[in-house]
């Protein structure tokens, strides 16, 4: 018998003494690894170290313990834009292990993290953590900050803006679809989160960059259909159509019509 959405599983198996079947309960650490490895990076001039998984957990939800190939275009891209984000405050949707966050509080003045999971939201900590100066009280002291947020949870957002009244400058996701793969509800949930961040500044001066790598052709006219449908017009940007394993990878930039 199996009951996921609790992480409870029995398993009956045969006893070797006799024919009665044991029952075996295997609680929620049965299927995550947190063996997170402290593993360097390298963007351009800018090294950062950080702690991720090597591979996933058996859990589809946890695909935020790892850094996705999105994650390393959306870092080249920032790495090779400096000027564009230098100063400014930053939020970023399914953030995974915070690699883009991390780099991003070099030169921005804001970077919020931000992840549904509860265990993804702890590694995130613990790399901010893991850059937080000694003499630091608290890893928000460096504008670098980890917030809860599930896509179209209009609640979780409203707290978000309200502890950053000025919103934000740019909105930045990479690889933030692989879990719209198993669930394409998902997708309207998202577009509806990102148009309320990018309402905050009028004259469409927020702007949400999404580091975008091809997996599925249905997939990809499902994004642009769906940000359309939201009132939003997504720009690819010059430049920035790549090779990223084995999979096209390109940046987009996303405003309101």
């Amino acid at each position: 018998m199996e009951e996921r959405g609790n992480k409870v599983v029995q398993i009956e198996q045969p006893r070797v003494s006799d024919d009665e079947d044991e029952i075996v309960c295997l609680d929620a650490s049965f299927f995550m690894n947190d063996n997170y490895q402290l593993t360097e990076f390298t963007f351009g001039s800018q090294h950062i170290q950080l702690f991720c998984l090597h591979s996933a957990s058996t859990d589809f939800d946890l695909t935020g313990q790892l850094v996705w190939p999105g994650a390393m275009l959306l870092n080249d891209y920032l790495s090779k834009n400096l000027d564009i984000f230098r100063g400014c405050n930053v939020i970023e949707l399914g953030s995974g292990v915070g690699i883009t966050g991390i780099l991003c509080r070099k030169f921005c003045n804001k970077v919020v993290l931000t992840d549904h999971n509860e265990e993804v939201l702890k590694i995130i900590n613990k790399n901010i953590e893991l850059h937080s100066c000694p003499q630091d009280i608290s890893p928000t002291s460096h504008g670098l900050v980890a917030e809860k947020l599930e896509w179209g949870n209009t609640d979780q957002v409203h707290e978000i803006l309200q502890k950053h009244p000025g919103g934000f400058d740019f909105v930045l996701g990479a690889d933030i679809y692989i879990l719209i793969i198993f669930q394409q509800a998902n997708i309207p949930l998202l577009f509806d989160s990102v148009r309320q961040l990018l309402q905050v500044k009028e004259g469409g001066k927020c702007k949400f960059i999404l580091a975008y790598v091809s997996r599925a052709k249905m997939m990809d006219s499902m994004i642009i259909s769906e940000a359309s449908k939201f009132g939003m017009q997504m720009k690819e940007v010059p430049g920035t159509k790549c090779i990223v394993g084995n999979l096209e990878g390109v940046i987009y930039e996303i405003t309101l019509k």
